[in-house]
């Protein structure tokens, strides 16, 4: 199991078997070189930990364990998670600043208690077989286990084509789950399946509001986001900082060249699509504070990778940006161990232009309905299909065919992969047997009902369902995958909880103002990163795979997708994906999404079937 996810420690490894227990580590060493080595035990051997990602405030919980007796024999924040478990059971994980998937067993209690940080920064998989409770990093890990049947969910499969990723608590094979963030979960020996059920520890609540002014919000806002970063800075290894051209990446940047008196080290992705490349605008940022910048250009052939990267996800997963994050971490790890990013600001702050769509929907639902139906609504279908998702005139197309629907409907249409006609269309009907009317689109509504609170606005309702659904089980996965493919370790200040804590409770004017999205982001980064870095329109990581598809990648496409031994046969008809296939190609509509899920599902069943 350990052999499987060496990529994510080649330093060293380490075991622990004893009785009823057997612990592995595999180490990328960054705090604590000479003896922070895992799996780690408190002063008795009664406890031991294995462990995946960094205790922030070890530093400062560290004293505190000691004045309470405890004694330490390494400098690893490691060691604290161990004699936090002594002292607090269970609770030690609402102490923790960090991201985190770890093991703890007790020796004396028979317990085996795992728990996962809080927005789900590190994976953690779990299933049972042979009479074994196993769990891991990464799926690759479990599977090496000769008791587990990889067979596959049909349920996963529809929720894969619905979000492009697979939402728990289940996973792409039947037995094995993933852990929920801001869960732990005890394991004792001779527990079965179903017996032992995870318990949530944090929510992120954004009641009650606080009335902030806004240089004062933002004064706090530098103050709580500096202490993130500085955090984050502590390494016994050199580090640096993923830059984008957006404005989260780039306050990271700025936050690290003030505070860490040192020439910071930048590494960015561009392509030579002009709509995709946003390489102009890191080099903004990169020269303003004289980082020693890095930079790649992703081109179709890069997309050699994908098999590698098929196994290295383990499931199913269609976010195409998957590509460039490969690629950046990978010229990263050829100068630093440890990079700082901007993920999680748009979350918190407000950032993608459907936070927008769904304010403007609310004001469109309360136009007369004889201008809705009678003069939008017909004006939208005389926008072409074929114009790429990412054009503005293919955004109001798509804003108005469902602005007239509840949120949920919007949120879907907005970010989903795969409609349900499109489903339809593809299915057999021996898969839509298998799936007995299950339907994706259920999870999602859950999420939502999950976080409304009473007197919550609609805008913290959608972040909200941000924070438990695309966050962790998208641009999380796909950076954690990424950057452990390459040993590289990411850290996420905006992701610090709280950040996010801080971010929940500001009203929506501080969030969306007018026509202005991350409204008091861009206040706090406007004298730190200038006013034209400001300006320029959020890109995303968006790859031109589309366009890529009509050219150099068509035969890839129409080889694997239409080949006659395709191994995802038995779920899709063959004539309904041809003519997908056919009328993306000769640009009469666009279906890179689609395509782009299903090329990924077949490398996947090739892969790991």
């Amino acid at each position: 199991m350990c052999d499987a996810l060496r990529h994510r420690g080649p330093d060293d490894e380490g075991f622990y078997c004893h009785g009823p227990v057997a612990l592995g580590q595999r180490r990328l060493s960054i705090i604590d070189l000479a003896t922070g080595r895992q799996p780690l035990a408190n002063e008795d051997g009664s406890v031991w930990v294995t462990f995946n990602g960094e205790i922030y405030n070890f530093q400062e919980l560290r004293p505190e364990l000691e004045r309470r007796g405890h004694q330490f024999a390494t400098r690893s924040d490691t060691e604290v998670i161990v004699h936090a478990y002594e002292e607090y059971g269970a609770d030690c994980v609402r102490r923790f600043r960090g991201m985190f998937a770890f093991a703890v067993w007790d020796e004396k209690r028979r317990t085996l208690f795992l728990a996962r940080d809080r927005v789900g920064k590190k994976p953690l998989f779990f299933g049972w077989a042979g009479g074994q409770f196993l769990f891991g990093s990464e799926l690759q890990g479990l599977l090496r286990s000769p008791n587990l049947a990889r067979e596959v969910a049909p349920a996963a499969i529809e929720n894969y084509l619905t979000y492009g990723y697979i939402p728990p608590p289940g996973s792409i094979f039947q037995g094995i789950y993933k852990l929920p963030p801001a869960h732990h979960l005890t394991i004792r020996p001779g527990d079965v399946p179903g017996r032992a059920q995870p318990e949530r520890y944090w929510q992120l609540d954004y009641l009650p509001k606080r009335e902030l002014g806004v240089s004062e919000a933002v004064e706090e806002l530098l103050d709580v986001l500096g202490e993130a970063v500085r955090l984050r800075l502590i390494a016994d290894v050199p580090l640096g900082a993923l830059l984008s051209g957006g404005i989260d990446s780039g306050l990271i940047v700025a936050l690290m060249s003030k505070l860490g008196g040192r020439q910071v080290q930048t590494f960015s992705i561009g392509f030579d699509e002009g709509e995709f490349n946003e390489l102009p605008g890191a080099r903004l940022v990169a020269e303003r504070y004289g980082t020693k910048h890095h930079e790649l250009i992703v081109r179709p052939n890069t997309l050699d990778v994908l098999p590698k990267l098929v196994r290295h996800y383990g499931e199913p997963f269609a976010d195409s940006s998957a590509i460039p994050s490969y690629y950046v971490a990978q010229i990263t790890r050829q100068h630093v161990k440890v990079a700082l990013n901007g993920d999680g600001g748009d979350e918190s702050f407000a950032g993608y232009e459907r936070y927008l769509g769904n304010q403007v929907a609310d004001v469109y639902q309360r136009l007369p309905r004889m201008l809705r139906r009678g003069v939008l609504e017909p004006l939208s279908r005389l926008i072409p299909e074929s114009l790429p998702r990412r054009h503005r005139l293919s955004q109001v197309r798509r804003f108005l065919q469902v602005a007239a629907q509840p949120t949920e409907t919007r949120y879907l249409h907005w970010v989903g992969y795969l409609t349900p006609e499109q489903k339809d269309d593809l299915y057999t009907p021996e898969f839509r047997e298998q799936l007995a009317g299950y339907d994706g689109r259920e999870w999602l509504g859950q999420q939502f009902e999950d976080v409304r609170q009473s007197g919550m606005n609609a805008l913290d309702t959608v972040l909200a369902t941000d924070v438990r659904s695309y966050l962790p089980y998208d641009l999380l996965v796909k950076m954690d995958i990424a950057t452990m493919a390459n040993s590289l370790e990411a850290r996420s200040p905006f992701l610090d909880h709280k950040v996010m804590e801080f971010a929940a409770r500001l009203p929506a004017r501080l969030k969306v103002r007018g026509s202005t999205l991350k409204f008091l982001l861009k206040k706090a980064a406007l004298p730190l990163l200038g006013r034209e870095a400001i300006g320029r329109r959020k890109m995303g990581f968006g790859v031109p795979v589309g366009e890529w598809m009509r050219a150099a990648l068509r035969p890839l496409i129409e080889d694997t997708l239409l080949c006659a031994n395709a191994r995802t046969r038995h779920l899709f008809q063959i004539e309904p994906l041809r003519r997908m296939v056919a009328e993306h190609v000769r640009g009469d509509r666009d279906y890179s999404y689609p395509l782009w899920a299903l090329l990924w599902l077949e490398l996947w069943y090739r892969e790991m079937c």
